[in-house]
Protein backbone atom coordinates (compact mmCIF):
# COMPACT_ATOMS: atom_id res chain seq x y z
CA UNK A 1 0.00 0.00 0.00
CA UNK A 2 1.29 3.46 -1.21
CA UNK A 3 1.63 6.34 1.41
CA UNK A 4 0.97 10.08 0.91
CA UNK A 5 2.43 11.08 -2.70
CA UNK A 6 4.72 14.21 -2.90
CA UNK A 7 3.76 17.02 -5.35
CA UNK A 8 6.11 19.60 -7.35
CA UNK A 9 4.74 22.56 -9.88
CA UNK A 10 6.14 24.32 -12.58
CA UNK A 11 4.14 26.08 -15.71
CA UNK A 12 6.35 25.87 -18.93
CA UNK A 13 5.10 27.16 -22.35
CA UNK A 14 7.25 26.70 -25.41
CA UNK A 15 6.95 27.03 -29.38
CA UNK A 16 6.85 24.42 -31.91
CA UNK A 17 6.18 23.92 -35.75
CA UNK A 18 6.03 27.87 -36.00
CA UNK A 19 3.08 28.31 -32.71
CA UNK A 20 2.92 28.73 -29.67
CA UNK A 21 1.38 25.67 -27.56
CA UNK A 22 1.80 24.64 -23.87
CA UNK A 23 4.17 21.86 -24.05
CA UNK A 24 2.39 19.31 -21.95
CA UNK A 25 -0.25 19.95 -24.65
CA UNK A 26 2.35 18.97 -27.97
CA UNK A 27 3.25 16.08 -26.71
CA UNK A 28 -0.21 14.64 -24.99
CA UNK A 29 -1.14 15.49 -28.56
CA UNK A 30 0.58 12.12 -29.90
CA UNK A 31 -0.13 10.19 -26.45
CA UNK A 32 -4.09 11.09 -27.30
CA UNK A 33 -4.05 9.03 -30.66
CA UNK A 34 -1.46 6.62 -29.71
CA UNK A 35 -2.18 5.52 -26.16
CA UNK A 36 -4.95 2.90 -26.06
CA UNK A 37 -8.01 4.80 -27.46
CA UNK A 38 -8.78 7.98 -25.69
CA UNK A 39 -12.16 8.82 -26.85
CA UNK A 40 -15.07 6.58 -26.11
CA UNK A 41 -17.53 5.79 -23.32
CA UNK A 42 -20.12 7.43 -22.06
CA UNK A 43 -19.87 8.70 -18.36
CA UNK A 44 -21.28 6.42 -15.72
CA UNK A 45 -21.32 5.83 -12.45
CA UNK A 46 -22.38 2.29 -12.25
CA UNK A 47 -19.47 0.68 -14.05
CA UNK A 48 -16.11 1.68 -12.15
CA UNK A 49 -13.15 0.89 -14.71
CA UNK A 50 -11.01 -2.20 -13.94
CA UNK A 51 -7.39 -0.70 -12.59
CA UNK A 52 -5.25 -4.09 -12.83
CA UNK A 53 -2.21 -2.99 -10.72
CA UNK A 54 0.67 -4.51 -11.79
CA UNK A 55 -0.45 -4.25 -15.62
CA UNK A 56 2.16 -2.70 -18.10
CA UNK A 57 1.65 -2.16 -21.58
CA UNK A 58 4.33 -1.29 -24.65
CA UNK A 59 3.85 0.13 -27.02
CA UNK A 60 5.92 0.44 -30.66
CA UNK A 61 4.93 3.18 -33.11
CA UNK A 62 5.93 3.45 -36.86
CA UNK A 63 5.50 6.51 -39.45
CA UNK A 64 4.90 5.60 -43.33
CA UNK A 65 8.25 3.46 -43.96
CA UNK A 66 10.25 4.28 -40.31
CA UNK A 67 9.53 1.40 -37.65
CA UNK A 68 10.61 2.86 -34.86
CA UNK A 69 9.25 6.21 -34.77
CA UNK A 70 8.25 5.96 -30.96
CA UNK A 71 7.19 3.90 -28.44
CA UNK A 72 4.95 4.75 -25.57
CA UNK A 73 3.83 2.79 -22.61
CA UNK A 74 0.90 2.47 -20.11
CA UNK A 75 0.94 1.06 -16.25
CA UNK A 76 -0.96 0.58 -13.08
CA UNK A 77 1.70 1.11 -10.48
CA UNK A 78 -0.37 0.90 -7.28
CA UNK A 79 -3.19 1.54 -5.01
CA UNK A 80 -2.95 3.96 -2.00
CA UNK A 81 -4.27 6.89 -0.36
CA UNK A 82 -3.85 10.74 -1.62
CA UNK A 83 -5.38 13.55 0.89
CA UNK A 84 -7.29 11.32 2.62
CA UNK A 85 -8.76 9.48 -0.81
CA UNK A 86 -8.35 6.26 -2.18
CA UNK A 87 -6.58 6.53 -5.06
CA UNK A 88 -4.94 3.95 -8.06
CA UNK A 89 -1.25 5.35 -9.14
CA UNK A 90 -1.03 5.41 -13.38
CA UNK A 91 1.97 6.23 -15.27
CA UNK A 92 2.40 6.67 -18.93
CA UNK A 93 5.52 7.67 -20.82
CA UNK A 94 6.06 9.00 -24.60
CA UNK A 95 9.02 9.11 -25.96
CA UNK A 96 9.58 9.85 -29.87
CA UNK A 97 13.59 9.07 -31.30
CA UNK A 98 13.46 8.34 -35.09
CA UNK A 99 11.43 10.67 -36.11
CA UNK A 100 11.32 10.34 -40.35
CA UNK A 101 11.44 14.16 -40.86
CA UNK A 102 13.31 16.47 -39.35
CA UNK A 103 10.85 19.30 -39.20
CA UNK A 104 9.39 16.84 -36.18
CA UNK A 105 9.62 18.03 -32.74
CA UNK A 106 11.11 15.64 -30.08
CA UNK A 107 9.08 14.18 -27.42
CA UNK A 108 10.13 13.06 -23.89
CA UNK A 109 7.15 13.24 -21.55
CA UNK A 110 6.25 10.96 -18.13
CA UNK A 111 2.93 11.21 -16.59
CA UNK A 112 1.80 9.97 -13.22
CA UNK A 113 -2.58 10.04 -12.67
CA UNK A 114 -3.61 9.06 -8.88
CA UNK A 115 -6.90 8.64 -9.81
CA UNK A 116 -10.60 7.34 -8.20
CA UNK A 117 -10.43 3.64 -8.38
CA UNK A 118 -14.25 3.80 -8.88
CA UNK A 119 -15.33 7.09 -11.24
CA UNK A 120 -12.07 6.34 -12.96
CA UNK A 121 -11.59 10.44 -12.62
CA UNK A 122 -8.08 12.05 -11.84
CA UNK A 123 -7.62 13.26 -8.45
CA UNK A 124 -3.54 14.46 -9.08
CA UNK A 125 -2.10 15.10 -12.17
CA UNK A 126 1.86 15.29 -12.35
CA UNK A 127 3.67 15.68 -15.52
CA UNK A 128 7.13 15.87 -16.21
CA UNK A 129 8.71 17.58 -19.79
CA UNK A 130 11.99 16.52 -21.09
CA UNK A 131 12.28 17.77 -24.45
CA UNK A 132 13.27 21.14 -23.41
CA UNK A 133 16.73 22.34 -22.26
CA UNK A 134 15.57 21.94 -19.12
CA UNK A 135 12.87 19.10 -17.23
CA UNK A 136 9.37 20.69 -16.74
CA UNK A 137 7.05 19.59 -14.41
CA UNK A 138 3.48 20.96 -13.91
CA UNK A 139 0.75 19.36 -11.88
CA UNK A 140 -3.13 19.49 -11.33
CA UNK A 141 -4.79 19.24 -7.94
CA UNK A 142 -8.04 18.15 -7.89
CA UNK A 143 -8.39 16.96 -4.29
CA UNK A 144 -10.63 19.61 -2.93
CA UNK A 145 -11.94 20.76 -6.35
CA UNK A 146 -13.12 17.38 -8.30
CA UNK A 147 -13.27 17.76 -11.59
CA UNK A 148 -16.03 15.73 -13.98
CA UNK A 149 -13.58 15.61 -17.07
CA UNK A 150 -11.20 12.71 -17.58
CA UNK A 151 -7.39 13.50 -18.76
CA UNK A 152 -5.86 11.44 -21.45
CA UNK A 153 -4.37 8.76 -19.16
CA UNK A 154 -7.45 7.65 -17.37
CA UNK A 155 -10.01 7.50 -20.79
CA UNK A 156 -7.43 5.01 -21.65
CA UNK A 157 -8.66 2.65 -19.00
CA UNK A 158 -12.21 4.09 -18.89
CA UNK A 159 -12.90 3.25 -22.90
CA UNK A 160 -11.27 -0.30 -22.33
CA UNK A 161 -14.54 -0.92 -20.45
CA UNK A 162 -16.41 0.27 -23.08
CA UNK A 163 -15.52 -1.50 -25.87
CA UNK A 164 -14.74 1.47 -27.69
CA UNK A 165 -18.50 2.76 -27.67
CA UNK A 166 -19.84 6.21 -26.55
CA UNK A 167 -18.73 9.26 -25.84
CA UNK A 168 -17.30 11.44 -23.17
CA UNK A 169 -15.56 14.82 -22.25
CA UNK A 170 -11.59 15.22 -21.79
CA UNK A 171 -9.53 17.99 -20.90
CA UNK A 172 -6.37 19.01 -21.57
CA UNK A 173 -4.49 22.11 -20.87
CA UNK A 174 -8.03 23.94 -19.75
CA UNK A 175 -9.51 22.82 -23.22
CA UNK A 176 -12.17 20.26 -23.04
CA UNK A 177 -13.92 18.35 -26.29
CA UNK A 178 -16.27 15.92 -26.65
CA UNK A 179 -15.30 12.59 -28.49
CA UNK A 180 -16.82 9.75 -29.98
CA UNK A 181 -16.27 6.13 -30.67
CA UNK A 182 -18.03 3.44 -32.43
CA UNK A 183 -17.15 -0.05 -32.58
CA UNK A 184 -17.63 -1.59 -36.02
CA UNK A 185 -16.60 -4.92 -38.35
CA UNK A 186 -14.11 -7.34 -36.46
CA UNK A 187 -10.85 -8.31 -37.30
CA UNK A 188 -8.10 -10.72 -36.34
CA UNK A 189 -4.56 -9.11 -35.52
CA UNK A 190 -0.85 -10.32 -35.17
CA UNK A 191 1.47 -8.11 -33.27
CA UNK A 192 4.59 -8.73 -31.81
CA UNK A 193 3.26 -9.87 -28.62
CA UNK A 194 0.53 -12.19 -29.91
CA UNK A 195 -2.43 -12.46 -32.57
CA UNK A 196 -5.73 -11.44 -31.17
CA UNK A 197 -9.67 -11.52 -32.26
CA UNK A 198 -10.72 -7.83 -31.93
CA UNK A 199 -12.87 -5.36 -33.23
CA UNK A 200 -11.95 -2.04 -35.08
CA UNK A 201 -13.85 1.45 -33.41
CA UNK A 202 -13.57 4.47 -35.28
CA UNK A 203 -13.19 7.97 -33.15
CA UNK A 204 -14.56 11.19 -34.69
CA UNK A 205 -14.65 14.77 -33.17
CA UNK A 206 -14.12 18.29 -33.57
CA UNK A 207 -10.29 18.12 -31.20
CA UNK A 208 -9.20 15.90 -34.35
CA UNK A 209 -10.46 17.84 -37.53
CA UNK A 210 -8.66 20.84 -36.14
CA UNK A 211 -5.22 19.08 -35.82
CA UNK A 212 -5.35 17.17 -38.84
CA UNK A 213 -6.21 14.15 -37.71
CA UNK A 214 -7.75 11.39 -39.87
CA UNK A 215 -9.43 7.78 -39.94
CA UNK A 216 -7.97 6.83 -36.09
CA UNK A 217 -9.05 3.36 -35.81
CA UNK A 218 -8.64 1.51 -32.71
CA UNK A 219 -8.91 -2.59 -32.69
CA UNK A 220 -9.95 -3.37 -29.35
CA UNK A 221 -9.37 -7.35 -28.14
CA UNK A 222 -12.55 -9.70 -27.69
CA UNK A 223 -12.00 -10.86 -24.24
CA UNK A 224 -12.29 -9.93 -21.16
CA UNK A 225 -8.69 -7.65 -20.76
CA UNK A 226 -10.31 -5.31 -23.72
CA UNK A 227 -6.53 -4.58 -24.84
CA UNK A 228 -6.04 -1.76 -27.40
CA UNK A 229 -3.81 -3.56 -29.37
CA UNK A 230 -3.65 -1.78 -32.49
CA UNK A 231 -4.40 2.41 -32.87
CA UNK A 232 -3.50 3.45 -36.94
CA UNK A 233 -4.34 7.61 -38.23
CA UNK A 234 -3.36 10.00 -40.73
CA UNK A 235 -2.04 13.18 -41.08
CA UNK A 236 -1.09 15.80 -44.11
CA UNK A 237 2.17 14.61 -42.84
CA UNK A 238 1.63 10.16 -43.50
CA UNK A 239 0.56 7.60 -41.73
CA UNK A 240 0.80 6.56 -38.10
CA UNK A 241 0.63 3.10 -36.62
CA UNK A 242 1.26 1.83 -33.43
CA UNK A 243 1.11 -1.98 -31.81
CA UNK A 244 1.17 -3.59 -28.68
CA UNK A 245 4.34 -4.87 -28.30
CA UNK A 246 4.72 -6.72 -24.37
CA UNK A 247 2.23 -6.97 -22.07
CA UNK A 248 3.72 -7.56 -18.74
CA UNK A 249 2.89 -7.86 -15.02
CA UNK A 250 4.87 -5.76 -12.28
CA UNK A 251 3.64 -6.17 -8.82
CA UNK A 252 4.32 -3.49 -6.23
CA UNK A 253 7.01 -3.99 -3.04
CA UNK A 254 4.81 -5.18 -0.01
CA UNK A 255 5.81 -4.49 3.38
CA UNK A 256 5.94 -7.90 4.25
CA UNK A 257 8.09 -10.45 3.08
CA UNK A 258 5.99 -13.13 1.37
CA UNK A 259 5.84 -16.66 2.40
CA UNK A 260 8.20 -19.41 0.53
CA UNK A 261 5.24 -21.78 -1.26
CA UNK A 262 6.78 -24.90 -2.07
CA UNK A 263 7.70 -25.56 -6.01
CA UNK A 264 6.21 -28.79 -7.76
CA UNK A 265 8.19 -30.38 -10.03
CA UNK A 266 7.20 -30.29 -13.14
CA UNK A 267 7.26 -33.42 -15.95
CA UNK A 268 9.95 -32.21 -18.19
CA UNK A 269 8.51 -31.40 -22.05
CA UNK A 270 10.54 -31.58 -24.84
CA UNK A 271 11.77 -27.55 -26.35
CA UNK A 272 9.69 -26.54 -29.01
CA UNK A 273 11.63 -26.49 -32.74
CA UNK A 274 12.99 -22.60 -33.12
CA UNK A 275 10.87 -20.83 -35.80
CA UNK A 276 13.03 -20.02 -38.58
CA UNK A 277 13.66 -16.37 -39.09
CA UNK A 278 14.59 -14.58 -42.43
CA UNK A 279 17.80 -13.23 -42.67
CA UNK A 280 18.00 -9.43 -42.90
CA UNK A 281 19.03 -8.14 -45.99
CA UNK A 282 22.46 -6.96 -46.54
CA UNK A 283 23.18 -2.81 -44.95
CA UNK A 284 24.10 -1.38 -48.28
CA UNK A 285 26.02 2.10 -48.40
CA UNK A 286 24.70 5.12 -49.75
CA UNK A 287 21.27 4.20 -50.26
CA UNK A 288 18.89 7.12 -50.96
CA UNK A 289 17.25 9.49 -48.10
CA UNK A 290 14.17 9.52 -47.38
CA UNK A 291 11.69 12.01 -50.31
CA UNK A 292 10.66 13.90 -47.17
CA UNK A 293 13.80 15.39 -46.77
CA UNK A 294 14.64 18.37 -48.63
CA UNK A 295 18.01 17.63 -50.40
CA UNK A 296 19.37 14.30 -51.79
CA UNK A 297 22.40 12.02 -50.51
CA UNK A 298 25.70 13.73 -52.73
CA UNK A 299 24.45 17.11 -52.82
CA UNK A 300 27.22 19.92 -53.04
CA UNK A 301 26.94 23.32 -52.38
CA UNK A 302 29.89 25.73 -53.13
CA UNK A 303 30.06 29.27 -51.85
CA UNK A 304 32.05 32.07 -52.57
CA UNK A 305 33.28 34.01 -48.77
CA UNK A 306 33.37 37.97 -49.16
CA UNK A 307 34.14 40.03 -46.55
CA UNK A 308 33.09 44.02 -46.74
CA UNK A 309 32.74 43.49 -50.77
CA UNK A 310 36.09 41.72 -51.26
CA UNK A 311 36.70 37.78 -52.04
CA UNK A 312 37.88 35.88 -48.78
CA UNK A 313 37.56 32.87 -49.38
CA UNK A 314 35.45 29.29 -50.73
CA UNK A 315 33.36 27.00 -48.57
CA UNK A 316 31.70 23.67 -49.39
CA UNK A 317 28.54 22.08 -47.83
CA UNK A 318 28.22 18.30 -48.62
CA UNK A 319 26.02 15.60 -48.06
CA UNK A 320 28.55 13.27 -48.19
CA UNK A 321 28.01 9.68 -47.60
CA UNK A 322 25.75 6.91 -45.64
CA UNK A 323 26.90 4.27 -44.11
CA UNK A 324 27.36 2.35 -40.98
CA UNK A 325 29.03 3.69 -38.13
CA UNK A 326 29.30 1.29 -35.10
CA UNK A 327 26.51 -0.36 -36.30
CA UNK A 328 24.28 2.45 -37.19
CA UNK A 329 22.86 3.65 -40.48
CA UNK A 330 24.86 7.50 -40.49
CA UNK A 331 24.57 10.36 -42.98
CA UNK A 332 28.36 12.42 -42.92
CA UNK A 333 27.34 15.97 -43.33
CA UNK A 334 30.16 18.47 -44.00
CA UNK A 335 31.54 22.05 -44.55
CA UNK A 336 35.44 22.35 -45.50
CA UNK A 337 36.79 25.87 -46.29
CA UNK A 338 38.09 24.96 -49.89
CA UNK A 339 40.20 27.81 -50.77
CA UNK A 340 41.63 31.84 -49.22
CA UNK A 341 41.64 34.16 -51.12
CA UNK A 342 43.06 36.71 -48.72
CA UNK A 343 45.05 37.14 -45.66
CA UNK A 344 42.88 36.44 -42.65
CA UNK A 345 43.07 35.85 -39.61
CA UNK A 346 39.36 33.45 -39.59
CA UNK A 347 39.64 31.50 -42.18
CA UNK A 348 42.19 29.04 -42.85
CA UNK A 349 42.45 26.04 -45.75
CA UNK A 350 40.90 22.80 -45.00
CA UNK A 351 39.03 24.35 -41.99
CA UNK A 352 36.52 21.01 -41.40
CA UNK A 353 33.19 20.66 -39.62
CA UNK A 354 31.76 17.41 -40.01
CA UNK A 355 28.36 16.12 -38.41
CA UNK A 356 27.34 12.63 -38.80
CA UNK A 357 23.63 12.57 -38.42
CA UNK A 358 20.66 10.16 -38.20
CA UNK A 359 19.61 9.56 -42.23
CA UNK A 360 15.91 10.15 -41.27
CA UNK A 361 15.56 12.49 -38.39
CA UNK A 362 19.08 14.84 -39.30
CA UNK A 363 19.62 14.51 -35.12
CA UNK A 364 23.01 14.14 -34.51
CA UNK A 365 25.86 11.23 -33.81
CA UNK A 366 28.63 12.50 -33.73
CA UNK A 367 30.37 15.88 -34.38
CA UNK A 368 33.90 17.38 -34.65
CA UNK A 369 35.08 20.55 -35.52
CA UNK A 370 38.96 21.15 -36.88
CA UNK A 371 39.87 25.01 -37.56
CA UNK A 372 42.96 26.87 -37.84
CA UNK A 373 43.90 30.38 -36.62
CA UNK A 374 41.41 32.07 -34.32
CA UNK A 375 38.82 29.85 -34.23
CA UNK A 376 41.19 27.48 -33.32
CA UNK A 377 40.31 27.48 -29.85
CA UNK A 378 36.24 26.24 -31.14
CA UNK A 379 38.43 22.59 -32.06
CA UNK A 380 36.38 19.78 -30.44
CA UNK A 381 35.00 16.54 -30.62
CA UNK A 382 31.23 15.73 -29.51
CA UNK A 383 29.07 12.19 -28.89
CA UNK A 384 25.49 12.60 -28.70
CA UNK A 385 23.40 9.68 -27.04
CA UNK A 386 20.00 9.26 -29.57
CA UNK A 387 17.97 7.82 -26.63
CA UNK A 388 19.17 9.81 -23.38
CA UNK A 389 19.95 13.41 -24.97
CA UNK A 390 23.57 13.00 -23.18
CA UNK A 391 26.07 15.16 -25.21
CA UNK A 392 29.63 14.15 -24.05
CA UNK A 393 32.89 16.30 -25.48
CA UNK A 394 36.10 17.38 -24.19
CA UNK A 395 37.80 14.84 -22.47
CA UNK A 396 34.93 13.97 -19.93
CA UNK A 397 32.49 16.41 -19.62
CA UNK A 398 29.22 15.82 -19.85
CA UNK A 399 25.64 17.87 -20.42
CA UNK A 400 21.81 16.60 -20.50
CA UNK A 401 20.15 18.15 -23.38
CA UNK A 402 17.30 17.58 -25.63
CA UNK A 403 16.65 14.20 -27.19
CA UNK A 404 17.33 15.00 -31.32
CA UNK A 405 19.93 18.60 -30.20
CA UNK A 406 21.59 19.91 -33.34
CA UNK A 407 24.83 21.36 -34.42
CA UNK A 408 25.19 23.96 -36.54
CA UNK A 409 26.00 22.01 -39.18
CA UNK A 410 23.14 19.65 -39.27
CA UNK A 411 20.91 22.95 -38.84
CA UNK A 412 21.55 24.26 -41.84
CA UNK A 413 20.05 21.13 -43.76
CA UNK A 414 17.22 20.24 -41.01
CA UNK A 415 16.02 23.52 -41.24
CA UNK A 416 15.57 23.13 -45.15
CA UNK A 417 12.45 20.98 -44.42
CA UNK A 418 10.84 23.12 -41.72
CA UNK A 419 7.77 24.66 -42.35
CA UNK A 420 8.81 28.48 -41.85
CA UNK A 421 5.93 29.57 -43.12
CA UNK A 422 6.31 33.73 -41.52
CA UNK A 423 3.62 35.54 -39.86
CA UNK A 424 1.10 37.31 -41.35
CA UNK A 425 1.60 40.13 -38.34
CA UNK A 426 5.38 41.09 -39.10
CA UNK A 427 4.98 42.78 -35.62
CA UNK A 428 3.77 39.54 -33.89
CA UNK A 429 6.14 37.04 -34.96
CA UNK A 430 4.04 34.01 -33.74
CA UNK A 431 5.89 31.50 -36.66
CA UNK A 432 8.86 32.01 -34.64
CA UNK A 433 10.86 27.63 -35.02
CA UNK A 434 12.52 27.44 -32.19
CA UNK A 435 15.61 24.53 -31.92
CA UNK A 436 17.61 23.55 -29.55
CA UNK A 437 21.78 23.52 -30.74
CA UNK A 438 24.75 22.24 -29.38
CA UNK A 439 27.06 24.79 -28.85
CA UNK A 440 30.60 25.38 -26.96
CA UNK A 441 29.32 23.12 -23.59
CA UNK A 442 25.89 23.81 -24.00
CA UNK A 443 22.54 23.67 -25.65
CA UNK A 444 21.37 26.64 -26.59
CA UNK A 445 17.66 27.35 -27.88
CA UNK A 446 17.48 28.98 -31.30
CA UNK A 447 14.91 30.84 -31.98
CA UNK A 448 14.50 30.86 -36.42
CA UNK A 449 12.41 34.12 -37.82
CA UNK A 450 11.26 33.66 -40.90
CA UNK A 451 10.66 36.51 -43.31
CA UNK A 452 8.01 36.68 -46.37
CA UNK A 453 9.36 35.41 -49.56
CA UNK A 454 11.36 37.80 -51.79
CA UNK A 455 14.46 38.10 -53.51
CA UNK A 456 18.22 38.76 -53.56
CA UNK A 457 20.59 39.61 -56.40
CA UNK A 458 23.33 37.74 -57.27
CA UNK A 459 26.02 38.38 -60.34
CA UNK A 460 23.11 39.92 -61.82
CA UNK A 461 20.53 37.63 -61.41
CA UNK A 462 17.39 38.02 -59.30
CA UNK A 463 16.81 35.09 -57.23
CA UNK A 464 13.19 34.46 -55.22
CA UNK A 465 14.66 33.71 -51.44
CA UNK A 466 12.98 33.63 -47.91
CA UNK A 467 15.02 35.34 -45.15
CA UNK A 468 15.24 33.50 -41.89
CA UNK A 469 17.03 35.41 -39.24
CA UNK A 470 18.65 33.51 -36.37
CA UNK A 471 18.70 34.48 -32.74
CA UNK A 472 20.84 31.94 -30.46
CA UNK A 473 20.59 33.03 -26.98
CA UNK A 474 24.86 33.08 -26.99
CA UNK A 475 25.99 36.34 -26.52
CA UNK A 476 29.27 36.01 -28.59
CA UNK A 477 26.90 34.55 -31.69
CA UNK A 478 24.19 36.89 -31.30
CA UNK A 479 27.04 39.84 -32.39
CA UNK A 480 27.45 38.12 -35.99
CA UNK A 481 23.75 38.81 -36.78
CA UNK A 482 23.21 35.24 -38.54
CA UNK A 483 21.26 35.37 -41.62
CA UNK A 484 20.21 32.38 -43.76
CA UNK A 485 18.27 33.08 -47.06
CA UNK A 486 16.62 29.90 -48.33
CA UNK A 487 15.30 29.04 -52.07
CA UNK A 488 11.73 29.17 -52.70
CA UNK A 489 11.58 25.96 -54.61
CA UNK A 490 10.99 22.30 -52.83
CA UNK A 491 15.02 22.09 -52.50
CA UNK A 492 15.08 24.73 -49.81
CA UNK A 493 18.38 25.57 -50.98
CA UNK A 494 20.78 27.71 -48.78
CA UNK A 495 21.48 30.54 -50.57
CA UNK A 496 23.21 32.36 -48.95
CA UNK A 497 24.35 33.05 -45.40
CA UNK A 498 25.77 36.48 -43.80
CA UNK A 499 27.31 36.07 -40.18
CA UNK A 500 29.11 39.24 -38.85
CA UNK A 501 31.25 41.34 -41.65
CA UNK A 502 31.49 37.72 -43.97
CA UNK A 503 28.59 36.97 -46.85
CA UNK A 504 28.67 33.40 -48.15
CA UNK A 505 26.71 33.07 -51.78
CA UNK A 506 25.92 29.93 -53.76
CA UNK A 507 27.83 29.79 -56.50
CA UNK A 508 27.00 25.85 -57.74
CA UNK A 509 25.16 23.03 -56.66
CA UNK A 510 26.19 19.32 -58.19
CA UNK A 511 25.71 15.84 -56.95
CA UNK A 512 28.53 13.55 -56.36
CA UNK A 513 26.85 10.45 -57.48
CA UNK A 514 24.73 11.90 -60.31
CA UNK A 515 25.93 10.08 -63.52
Amino acid sequence: MQNEFSIKYKGPTRQIDGKYFVVASSALLLLFVFAAGLFAQTVSTTAAPRFRVGEKLSYSVAFENVKDAAYFETSVVSRGKLGGKDVVELRGRLKTYDIVSAAFSLIDERRTVFADPESGLPVMIERTLNDGVLPRETTENFITSPTTNFDLLTAVYILRNSGGNGSFPVQEDGETSILTAQAGRGEKIKTDSGEYDTSVSTITGPFLDARGIKQLRINFTLDDAKLPVLIQFKTARGTYRAQLTAIETILPDTAVDPVPTPTPVRTPVPAATPKPQPTPAPYVDNSPLLPELSFALGETLDYRITRGGRPAGTLRLAAASRKQLQSRDSLTLTAKITGVDQVNAALALGDLMTTVVNPDTLAPLQSEMKFGGTLKRLNQSVMFDSRSGTIMFGSSATVDAPVGTHTLLSLVYAMRSFNLRPSKDLGNPVNDTRVAVFWGDRPYVFTLRPEAADAITFEKQVIPAQLVTIVTGNPELDQLAIKVWLSTDDRRLPLRFSFGGYQADLTAVSNSFSN
